[in-house]
């Protein structure tokens, strides 16, 4: 049996969460699965599970890949360079019209909920590609994917010696699990013939906190006494960039700003429930995933977090 069903991307955090149910649910025969690295086929052996090489880049190995796909799992590609970012996913849409895709996944973000005007700039990249698919004839669904409540590191720039944190707005964030997330994409994809509004469907937890929440959270559980402050936009550059301890530079904090504007204005606060439906449990929220995280780990860090992480 030919593989019907592509996981592009399926060693990272949310494609491997995406392909791990999959796994569960179907046949191996059924299952392919993908990276730009001809290693990663490794990690099949003995899976049944067949492994196409796909780079974002190699428009003729998406091509090769996609060939006989019914459904596919395209993941957002992982560069801060939006215009390189672009030609990418151009490359990943059009090989799937070429390869006769029956319908696409896409991992987008949940600012700006079922709307499309957001202005964070990290949402601005995925609205693009968004407008790419509705323009490709394809059948496609944006899943728009909740902020991964594990990544609460960087959003605060926090580190586990961090005592004092300085943010230049608060706001509510509908927080999600990576692991969840992943369950519910797959889940997602298993459903036939259902179509959302917009060919957008919105993943996020069951509620929202703000990034004060998550500091009282942090402090609840470890025993820290972490200290939020607000303070302008200028300060929130400077104070952050000098001496980061991830090796961030001033031009990430520039960047950011932004998106601590988008939030305050409640570009993250939708909170809907297709999540739990998907799962058919409640969800974790923002706060159950900080607190377990850092019961787990009392050092626990966020590689984004860090300029080198890999």
């Amino acid at each position: 049996m030919a593989p019907t069903i592509l996981v592009t991307g399926f060693t990272g955090g949310l494609g491997a969460g995406v392909f791990s149910t999959l796994q569960d649910l179907v046949p191996a025969s059924s299952l392919a699965a993908s990276s730009s690295r001809q290693h990663a086929a490794s990690l099949l052996e003995g899976k049944g599970v067949e492994f196409r090489r796909a780079a974002y880049d190699d428009f003729n190995s998406l091509l090769e890949a996609f060939h006989g796909i019914k459904k596919l799992f395209f993941v957002s590609t992982n560069t801060f360079d939006n215009d390189k970012r672009t030609i990418q996913h151009r490359n990943v849409i059009e090989a799937a019209k070429q390869a006769g895709v029956g319908h696409v996944y896409y991992s987008s973000l949940a600012f700006g909920g079922h709307t499309s005007t957001s202005q964070i700039a990290v949402q601005q990249a995925h609205l693009a590609t968004e407008a790419m698919l509705a323009s490709s004839g394809l059948r496609y669904t944006s899943v728009r994917e909740g902020v991964y409540a594990e990544a609460f590191p960087v959003f605060l720039n926090w580190y586990p010696n961090t005592r004092e944190l300085f943010l230049p707005a608060d706001g509510p964030v509908a927080y999600a699990s990576r692991a969840e997330l992943g369950e519910a994409t797959a889940k997602l994809m298993l459903r036939d013939n259902h179509q959302f509004p917009d060919n957008i469907a919105l993943l996020t937890g069951p509620k929202a906190f703000t990034f004060a929440d998550v500091v009282t959270a942090i402090n609840r559980v470890s025993n820290r006494d972490v200290a939020l402050h607000r303070v302008s936009s200028e300060e929130y550059v400077t104070k952050n960039a000098m001496g980061d301890e991830g090796g961030k530079p001033t031009t990430f904090f520039e960047a950011w700003k932004g998106l601590f504007e988008g939030v305050a204005k409640g570009e993250a606060e939708t909170v809907d429930p297709l999540m739990e439906e998907l799962l058919d449990r409640r969800p974790k929220d923002g706060v159950q995933v900080v607190e377990e995280l850092l019961r787990k780990d009392h050092e626990y860090t966020w590689h984004q977090n860090y300029l080198n992480a890999k």
